[in-house]
């Protein structure tokens, strides 16, 4: 039957239970039972209310077996087709496949030794128009399954566990921070110059004020304002918006936790990373080695580390006091052919090296140490080489999936450096210096640790989910083909 015609059909059953006086559209209802408890600690003829979607539905003469499922689970309900009271057999007559119901009735163990309810009364919740895919050839189309993830979360349980563990690592990752005396704040996620990071902001226009606006990149700016404040432990979980590309890896809006710990530095924010991603591994999976893509991550503590600078003078022989064309130079010959820059500077370059280094299998959690002072204008250097920066990056299955530095509270050095950056700045090209948080560090801000991890990959990586959008309920798409055609 198409689509259509399945649709007309529920229609004529929805308007059969109205003229019957029943609403298919119900009000409040009140469960004493989710499916889980039901069924964790089942009693035969106990008496159960209970509410969810109808998933399946077989008829035996007289009697209708059915499955409701609820977010805890999914059983077994045994219905009467014929009812002594008429409107009870009206309501069972017009059930179908994707009605969200409730369901009255006394617990018992079928033939088949299936653990059910043997229903007494059904009320009707939410009539559906539309019918839900099959199971097995039905929501295998990734695009439709992105565009309209409801009907993704009713069709397949895996995903409703997906989004249920993030919501658990979520929850995780507060509950070390909190019992830690960090405070969770907010940030402007509109601000009036895009900081705290590279990347392409998306802009707007404020009408009342006439000013230009832009969604967050990131919210380090104003996090550091806070230490200055005397907030002196502080957290955000905080979306950002890049106006960049799109990968399994990436998308335009993303969540990352950044954390700033006064008196602090690096190596405790190194310490902090393997607590949160670790201990959220052993809490959601029951263990420290958890399933990635066919292969095993080992994220025990503690990880291993390797030098950013040992790799670039071993792989390419480059040094950071190189100029940017001998860094080019030395990237081809790594490469064995020409290499295209679009702006020729040692950021750019370096992005290229660094692309080649997640080329390499990193398996296993690995902080990347020593990374070149010019690519850090934010952080500290290390007082035993001021070419290098006292920041990590984590690296786990291919992956970056957190960022620290020691942060640098020095306002002349701050400045300085910020306008090096801008100056090297070929991602962008469009940003400006900060002058409130120059003034804000100027009152003094106290040695700091700051941590940024991406929560959309970590939660990736826990739930052995190969691209950013599998743990994004709403990831941002391309407009299909007919609004495309519409605008033409």
């Amino acid at each position: 039957m198409e689509h259509d015609d399945i649709k007309r059909v529920r229609e004529e059953k929805l308007n059969g239970l109205v003229d019957a006086g029943v609403n298919p559209y119900g009000g409040k209802y009140e469960p004493t039972h989710t499916v889980e408890q039901v069924l964790t600690d089942f009693k035969a003829d106990e008496k159960v209310k209970i509410a969810g979607r109808l998933m399946a539905k077989r008829s035996h003469g007289k009697v209708l077996f059915a499955d409701i499922e609820d977010q805890t689970g999914k059983i077994q309900l045994f219905i009467k087709i014929q009812d002594p009271e008429a409107q009870m057999t009206r309501i069972v007559k017009s059930l179908d496949i994707g009605d969200i119901i409730g369901v009255e009735g006394e617990t018992f163990t079928t033939k088949m030794n299936q653990d059910s309810v043997r229903v007494t009364h059904i009320e009707f919740l939410t009539k559906s128009l539309k019918t839900l895919p099959e199971k097995w050839h039905g929501l295998k189309d990734v695009e439709i399954r992105y565009r309209q993830r409801y009907v993704d979360l009713i069709a397949n349980k895996d995903v409703r566990d997906v989004f249920i563990k993030r919501s658990k690592i979520v929850s995780f990752i507060r509950q070390v921070l909190d019992d830690r005396g960090f405070l969770e704040v907010e940030t402007p996620m509109l601000q009036p110059m895009a900081g705290g990071a590279r990347g392409r902001p998306f802009k707007s226009l404020h009408n009342a004020y006439d000013l230009d606006v832009y969604l967050r990149i990131a919210p380090e700016l104003y996090l550091k304002r806070l230490l200055v404040g005397g907030l002196e432990r502080v957290y955000e979980i905080n979306r950002n918006f890049r106006n960049e590309g799109v990968s399994t890896r990436h998308n335009p809006e993303f969540t990352m936790l950044e954390v700033y710990q006064s008196y602090g530095d690096f190596e405790d924010m190194m310490r902090l990373t393997e607590d949160l991603v670790a201990g959220a591994a052993k809490e959601i999976t029951g263990s420290y080695v958890v399933p990635y893509q066919g292969k095993e991550i080992n994220f025990e503590p503690p990880w291993e580390r390797r030098s950013f600078a040992g790799i670039m003078k071993e792989k390419f022989d480059i040094n950071p006091d190189d100029e940017a064309s001998v860094m080019l130079e030395k990237v081809k010959v790594h490469k064995g052919g020409s290499v295209k820059v679009d702006k020729l500077t040692r950021s750019a370059v370096m992005k290229i090296a660094e692309d080649l280094l997640e080329e390499d299998e990193i398996i296993n959690p690995v902080f990347f140490t020593d990374y070149f002072t010019f690519l850090c204008p934010l952080a500290k250097t290390l007082p035993e080489n001021p070419a290098l920066s006292a920041r990590f990056e984590a690296f786990v299955a291919g992956m970056e999936i957190g960022n620290a530095y020691s942060e640098l509270n020095d306002p002349t050095e701050q400045r300085r450096r910020l306008l090096e950056d801008l100056e090297d700045d070929v991602e962008t090209g469009n940003r400006t210096i900060d002058e409130d948080f120059l003034n804000a560090l100027e009152y003094g801000m106290p040695p700091a640790g700051g941590l940024g991890i991406g929560i959309d990959r970590m939660v990736m990586l826990l739930t052995d989910s190969p691209s950013i959008r599998d743990v994004i309920l709403f990831p941002l798409m391309k407009p299909t083909q007919e609004k495309t055609q519409d605008k033409a």
